[in-house]
């Protein structure tokens, strides 16, 4: 699995007004990590930034295959 950081850098716009922080507490993973997910083109995210993601996706009625790829 490899988070498509375009669609993940559009919810952080449209959903957290860009703020990483509230992103990142949202998701219940650390800020930090988040940052260096963005910052690395989704490297470095494993079961767990992408589970935080599929979770926050089913919760907010959104479709967690635009936000993650499956390889």
């Amino acid at each position: 699995m490899t988070p498509n950081i375009d669609a993940l850098t559009e919810l952080l716009k449209s959903r957290f007004n860009g703020n990483q922080s509230e992103m990142a507490r949202v998701l219940k993973i650390e800020r930090t990590h988040l940052n260096k997910i963005f910052n690395k083109e989704g490297k470095g995210a494993g079961a767990t930034v992408c589970g935080a993601i599929i979770k926050y996706c089913n919760e907010n009625d959104l479709d967690y295959k635009k936000y993650i790829f499956f390889n």
